[in-house]
């Protein structure tokens, strides 16, 4: 039988580690959680999972940055500044800004949108 060193077994666990951090959050998005705080801040005036209204459909909005790496960077500071955006008859207004200071709230809304 073949001796396996300690310094061999830290390695694949630090391995296993990196690869299980870099293949994204090991847990999945509060779901209802997410949809709370979105209707609290009345993102579904505008915004439907999955059909158009005045705002493109979160379903469009999360395939527009499936495998971006800044994608959950870019929507927290889209919905945290309140940038403008450009509506359907050409006008623009500014993006309401979601109603939470919550980093983990914010984080998780957005993490579900990408889930999408």
């Amino acid at each position: 039988m073949k001796r396996v060193r300690p310094t061999h077994v830290l390695a694949g666990a630090l391995t296993t580690a990196l690869l299980l951090a870099a293949s994204g959050p090991l847990r999945a998005a509060d779901a209802d959680a997410a949809q709370a705080l979105a209707k609290r801040s009345n993102c579904m005036k505008c915004h439907a999972i999955d059909k158009k209204k005045d705002a493109k459909p979160w379903k469009e909005v999360a395939a527009k940055y499936k495998g971006k790496a800044d994608a959950q960077a870019t929507l927290i500071k889209h919905i945290t500044t309140g940038p403008k955006v450009k509506l359907e008859d050409g006008s623009e207004e500014e993006h309401p800004i979601i109603k939470t200071k919550n980093q983990d709230e914010i984080k998780n809304l957005v993490d579900w949108l990408l889930s999408l």
